[in-house]
């Protein structure tokens, strides 16, 4: 019996040591141990994701401190609506419930999506840890980078667009006063503000994919510069498109965001090309001839210190025994 222990210890000890960065530097995995690595991370992943969810689950109806609840941060935009539009407004305000089980569905609905904000830096952990072995050096610190940035413009839509929805709220109960009293269902309710929160969050990526684009080479700041006037001519159009219920204070202020976010990323592009211009004249390469070899360092090295250099095994990089 002491013998099988033994062989799942060191069966273990052999798992960690290939998911360590020290003990297996290039991230090396056979097929097999690569979806076993990621059945790991997704169950890892999920798990952050389900206890998110229960936290968000029980602050929807609980305050914490000075923190109000999610339930009344999520409410208060319809609060905001002037009590004679709403239905029973001067008796409360609460949200419609036209079916069983619905508050309970909503609630659940929106303490997910709570929690996979609030736990996010941990699943996203888990994503991050299954692709940077794959990585070299310099690819992972951008990424990381890119990575941390992508998150915090995320949470700059989402905030623009929370701070927007009650004056978009307002303009579109606004029509037929006399006729029409709101009343809105709660799962119509929510969905309406959680597809205008995610949309003005992936949105606000467009300037972290022109500097990514810019940064690998595929578009020049001189490109950017000519092509700005349609460029923003698209995002005004793109806006009207995507905001739900088509209000001008959603779609002139996602076009707005998104019109500064270009000019910021144009002017990042700007300073990156300034760079490589001076780089390339310090290394005379815009003076070489067509037909001439670049003066490029042709000796191999590790993986860590040039990314472009193959391997010393016959020119084979350890990116081909992952893949």
């Amino acid at each position: 019996m002491a013998e099988p222990a033994s062989g799942n210890g060191t069966s273990r000890r052999s798992k960690r040591r290939k998911r360590s960065r020290r003990k297996n530097p290039d991230g090396t995995m056979t097929l097999i141990e690569h979806i076993y690595e990621f059945r790991r991370r997704l169950g890892f992943a999920l798990l952050a994701v389900v206890i998110g969810g229960i936290v968000g689950f029980f602050w929807f109806s609980t305050k914490v401190g000075p923190i109000p609840s999610l339930g009344e941060i999520v409410k208060d935009p319809y609060c905001a609506i002037p009590p004679d539009r709403r239905l029973n407004g001067y008796q409360g305000c609460q949200l419609l419930q036209t079916v069983p089980f619905e508050a309970f569905m909503i609630q659940l609905k929106v303490g997910l999506a709570a929690g996979a904000v609030l736990f996010s830096p941990l699943w996203l952990y888990q994503v991050w840890a299954f692709i940077a072995p794959g990585l070299y050096s310099k690819e992972r610190k951008y990424a990381l980078t890119f990575v941390g940035f992508a998150s915090v413009l995320f949470a700059a839509g989402a905030v623009l667009a929370y701070i927007l929805f009650p004056h978009a709220l307002q303009l579109l109960m606004g029509f037929g006063q006399e006729e029409f009293i709101t009343a809105l269902t709660a799962d119509k309710y929510i969905s309406f503000m959680l597809s205008l929160l995610i949309i003005f969050g992936i949105s606000f990526e467009l300037p972290l994919l022109v500097v990514m684009l810019n940064r690998v080479g595929v578009v020049k700041y001189r490109q950017l510069k000519r092509w700005r006037r349609g460029i923003v001519f698209a995002l005004f159009v793109f806006a009207a498109f995507v905001t739900p219920g088509s209000d001008p204070f959603s779609m002139l202020g996602l076009a707005g965001a998104l019109t500064v976010l270009f000019e910021l990323s144009i002017q990042l592009a700007r300073l990156h090309d300034r760079k490589k211009d001076r780089e390339r004249a310090d290394e005379g390469w815009d003076q070489l001839d067509d037909d001439e070899a670049a003066p490029f360092s042709y000796t191999p090295s590790t993986i860590d210190d040039e990314p472009s250099a193959p391997t010393a095994s016959g020119g084979r990089s350890a990116t081909d025994d992952i893949t």
